[in-house]
């Protein structure tokens, strides 16, 4: 069934509309957005989906077709930060941040979600959730935002509302990417690029491998880590990491006593380097050569910001020793999955490689399937 049927079943009349966003997985640039750096994501082809309508008697209902449950009634007045742990606080948490802007208009919604986004994988599906919800209202309520406006907002659910404190690519990623390009953020002052990245024509693919180990962002890791850069940032005398210049990396690292904060600091200055490298080496034309630069990024998640796992440091080895041009870990990391890039010849051969690894190790069967650069939110009818 359809959402559009679903919604219709639900809430006994059909939805205004229907619209999509998709999940996104980062090329390269990874800890960095929060730092006010680079980031490189792309759009998935597996988008969150929600029918909507209006309603205007301060009431939201929310329902999921991929979770049981009954539909979730929600008071707008008694939308409160910090107070909802289920899936739910990610649409309310919209709602409330659009509201908390001013938006009063936003009166109340009917709405039904169903996601292809893979959960705990890495691939940004709450920020799914929420940006779809945010470009429905902006449409059905006429409020005229922009789509970095919204990834804002979205974020800000995340952030206040959930109480994950994640940086803006995640948003940004699914209400702005466009088919066929990967998307050059600059979390300082929110500029976007798109970066033509059409693997077929140079005979190479992207493959997601999702490891199946399952990660939650809430648990403190990710907090932990971004108050060590914040540290470091104050220690060295500069607003964000952003502000620490690669060339002076040694010199900055130098100043710095905690071992902790100095691996996250070298992490996050030398990440910003890659993505800034990878940007050159697509303008080139030299594709094929981010590989070795994704493999060295997941060094440095594994040994400096130590976010990876068994099974992450698994799929890139054994895909790098069956042919692959590069790997790394990919998303908040303590699971999740990860980026190879192969030639399109050899994509049987890595991943039956990275299959037979884990069957050895004893691990899950892992998931894997091409990136394929695809169109961020869209109203679908």
């Amino acid at each position: 069934m359809g959402v559009r049927e679903g919604f219709e079943e639900l809430y006994g009349a059909a939805p205004e509309g229907v619209w999509a966003a998709p999940g996104r997985v980062n090329l390269i640039g990874e800890y960095t957005d929060f730092n006010e750096g680079f980031v490189m994501p792309l759009a998935l082809p597996h988008t969150a989906v929600a029918a909507v309508s209006r309603r205007d008697d301060g009431v939201l209902r929310l329902h999921s077709a991929d979770i049981e449950g009954p539909v979730v009634e929600l008071h707008l007045d008694a939308l409160v930060p910090l107070t909802n742990t289920s899936w739910a606080a990610y649409p309310a948490g919209v709602v409330w941040a659009l509201r908390e802007a001013g938006h009063t208009s936003v009166t109340g919604a009917d709405v039904h979600l169903a996601s292809t986004v893979p959960t705990g994988a890495g691939l940004s599906s709450s920020a799914a959730l929420e940006v779809v919800t945010a470009l429905a209202l902006n449409d059905l309520y006429e409020l005229g935002l922009t789509r970095p406006e919204l990834a804002r907002l979205a974020q800000r659910a995340e952030n206040d509302f959930v109480g994950v404190p994640c940086g803006i690519m995640d948003q940004t990623a699914s209400a702005c990417c466009t088919d066929g390009h990967a998307l050059h953020l600059d979390c300082r002052d929110l500029s976007i690029r798109q970066v033509p990245f059409d693997l077929a024509s140079h005979g190479l693919s992207l493959l997601v491998v999702d490891s199946r180990v399952k990660h939650a962002l809430g648990d403190g890791e990710y907090a932990e880590r971004r108050e060590g850069c914040e540290e470091g940032a104050r220690v060295l005398g500069v607003s964000h990491l952003r502000d620490v210049a690669y060339e002076g990396l040694d010199e900055a690292l130098s100043r710095l006593s905690d071992e902790r904060v100095r691996r996250y600091v070298r992490h996050v200055v030398s990440d910003d380097h890659r993505v800034e490298r990878v940007i050159g080496l697509l303008d080139a034309g030299d594709v094929r050569a981010i590989g070795p630069v994704l493999t060295e990024g997941h060094a440095s998640l594994r040994d400096d910001l130590r976010i990876s796992c068994e099974e992450l440091d698994l799929v890139v080895a054994s895909a790098n020793s069956a042919g692959a041009l590069g790997a790394r870990m990919t998303g908040g990391g303590f699971g999740g999955s990860a980026v190879v890039l192969v030639e399109v010849a050899d994509v049987d051969t890595v991943t039956k490689a990275v299959e037979e690894a884990f069957a050895a190790a004893g691990y899950t069967a892992p998931r894997v399937f091409p990136a394929v650069p695809s169109a961020g939110a869209r109203r679908v009818s």
